[in-house]
């Protein structure tokens, strides 16, 4: 009698634990909250592809739940069946009856797999914390590393030194052919102060294949005969809302020109989507370069800057050697990055820089400039071409110093700051930054000296 009434009462009370929180109408309300409130701690991952895996294996998860429920469901139904009852409510299937020992233990192990994936969506999140995420670094605590304003309405910014002047040039804003300068141009002395030129324009004739909207990125290098080299990104004629790469000559000496562009692209992949966002770089052989990024996210299937629903389209980071006379192409270029799946639609704005130590870095951003999650990031090889290694978090993101969407960063030549737009609503703005390159390829903002 005793063993009988234990197995009666444990049944009961099993059911009744299970029917609560397994098998109860508010099951899925029950994960759910279980999912919302381990969902919400993803701000405590910096590392943005750890985030979306999770929310895609967190996905995955709850519908192996919500299949359990069911396959549990159709198996109670059975039970049923076969002793010829008929349905009723969960509460009075676990409740009217003691249940045998094959039912408990099909029962027990289907709560146990229930519980355990549980544990693993609440847990997973934490582990990934730890192990795949380095430590958070205090310089991003420290209020003298915050980058400093500099310009308004100046994103993409480029910029060169001469003669102790820097000069930055930034995308336009134009919504016709004469609301903004092609190229506007800001000028400072001490990095700090910052002085936008305006009514001028560094390039205020165009070539025939653009149009006189949307020149994007430019920027400015010095050739070996004193002539400066603008490039840029322009938008064609006969393909609209598609840019290619764009080249104009200082032939008075002077960075902030008058520039007179060539007639025909330097670089205009039509099969790729076109181009945009080129950046030169003089390695320390004197070969000069310039990297640019394939726009094939132009080309894509709509969604985030048009390449956030599959299929997604491949988006290539190239690099191309120039002769001496910086628009004249050698050879083909050579992809040196392409988007990952960390990376979102897209990979752009790349910028290339090389330390005394005889490392490459090539700063770029990521995910689409109208989103939070655009950001600068970087990677690094001991060889121009690559292979480069991608850093392990991004040197810049939303939520660092209460910065948003930061992208379109240039770095100086040394290695020591770097300019880089921000959202400053309604429009884009540049800031100045230092930067601190560490023995272990690692770089991190600090003070601007």
């Amino acid at each position: 009698m005793k063993n009988k009434r234990s197995s009666g009462m444990f049944s009961s009370s099993f059911g009744m634990a299970l029917g609560d929180s397994i098998l109860d109408v508010s099951f899925k309300e029950h994960i759910k909250r279980q999912h919302q409130s381990t969902f919400d701690c993803r701000c405590l991952i910096k590392d943005r592809a750890l985030v979306d895996r999770w929310e895609r294996m967190t996905g995955r998860l709850l519908s192996t739940l919500t299949t359990t429920k069911g396959q549990l469901t159709a198996s109670v139904h059975s039970l049923q069946a076969e002793n010829e009852t008929p349905s009723k409510p969960w509460s009075a299937v676990f409740t009217s009856r003691p249940l045998t020992r094959k039912k408990i233990i099909v029962l027990g192990i289907t709560g146990f797999l229930v519980i355990a994936i549980i544990v693993v969506v609440i847990t997973v999140p934490i582990l990934l914390l730890r192990h795949r995420e380095p430590p958070d670094d205090p310089s991003y605590h420290d209020e003298s590393n915050r980058p400093i304003y500099a310009v308004y309405n100046f994103p993409d910014p480029g910029m060169i030194l001469v003669n102790g002047t820097w000069y930055s040039y930034a995308t336009n804003a134009a919504i016709n052919n004469s609301a903004v300068a092609h190229v506007p141009v800001a000028t400072s002395h001490d990095l700090k102060n910052w002085t936008r030129l305006d009514g001028y324009d560094a390039m205020p004739t165009l070539a025939g294949w653009e149009m006189g909207v949307n020149h994007w990125a430019p920027d400015v290098i010095q050739r070996n005969d004193g002539k400066f080299v603008l490039y840029y990104s322009g938008e064609l004629k006969s393909w609209k809302r598609h840019h290619c790469i764009g080249a104009a000559v200082s032939e008075k000496g002077d960075p902030v020109g008058p520039y007179q562009p060539i007639s025909e692209p330097l670089a205009c992949p039509r099969e790729n989507g076109g181009a945009i966002d080129p950046s030169p770089f003089r390695d320390t052989d004197g070969k000069l370069y310039v990297t640019y990024k394939n726009d094939g996210n132009s080309i894509g299937h709509g969604g985030d800057c048009n390449n956030g629903k599959k299929p997604i389209v491949k988006v290539s980071i190239m690099l191309q050697e120039l002769q001496d006379d910086g628009i004249t192409p050698v050879g083909n270029p050579v992809q040196i990055l392409q988007n990952e799946e960390e990376d979102g639609p897209l990979v752009e704005a790349p910028n290339i820089i090389r330390t005394d130590q005889g490392y490459y870095y090539l700063f770029f951003s990521s995910h689409c400039f109208t989103s939070p999650k655009y950001d600068v990031k970087y990677a690094y090889s001991t060889s121009l071409k690559g292979p480069y290694k991608r850093a392990p978090r991004a040197l810049v993101k939303t939520g660092d110093f209460n910065l948003t969407s930061p992208g379109g960063a240039t770095v100086a030549p040394d290695g020591t700051f770097m300019i880089f737009h921000a959202n400053c609503a309604p429009k884009r703005c540049m800031y100045i930054t230092g930067i601190d390159i560490g023995a272990d390829n690692l770089i991190t903002l600090s003070e601007l000296r």
